[in-house]
């Protein structure tokens, strides 16, 4: 799995002109899922997530996790991460798992961290969606549970 994460002063997602997903400060993560991902993967990567420490403190340190500043993730699954661009001008994305493996490791991502106790949106997978962002920071961290 390759997540793409923002820390976000706020992030909405809309479709057909219809927001169905918004947070104020917290993560915007982009998810994309790999051919051979398994619910390890997931679990890995929600443990980094909820742990990690890139909000500032009293002292303007990254020191605070997601919990600690009483965040919300908008999480969009995001199949493109897994573009192959080696050959030609056209990406392949023969690497990006096939939907009906990669809803049910999208939704126990999102349902993992609703455990972990955050508040979480999504898109839609496979959807049509515009996502806006006001990144804070701005901060992006990249996770790929294949460098673990």
């Amino acid at each position: 799995m390759k997540a793409v994460i923002q820390r976000v002063k706020s992030a909405s997602v809309t479709i057909d002109n219809q927001i169905v997903g918004s947070i104020q400060q917290g993560f915007m993560i982009l998810l994309g899922i790999h051919e051979e991902d398994t619910k390890e993967d997931v679990d890995y990567l929600i443990r980094k997530i909820t742990m990690m420490r890139i909000f500032e403190d009293e002292a303007g340190k990254m020191n605070l996790n997601i919990e600690a500043v009483a965040g919300s993730i908008l999480s969009v699954s995001q199949f493109t991460l897994y573009a192959d661009t080696k050959k030609g001008n056209r990406p392949s994305f023969v690497k990006a798992a096939r939907p009906e493996q990669a809803i049910p490791l999208y939704e126990a991502f999102n349902e993992g961290l609703r455990q972990s106790g955050l508040q979480v949106e999504t898109g839609k997978f496979g959807a049509d969606m515009q996502v806006a962002l006001v990144n804070d920071g701005p901060v992006t961290i990249i996770i790929d549970t294949r460098d673990k």
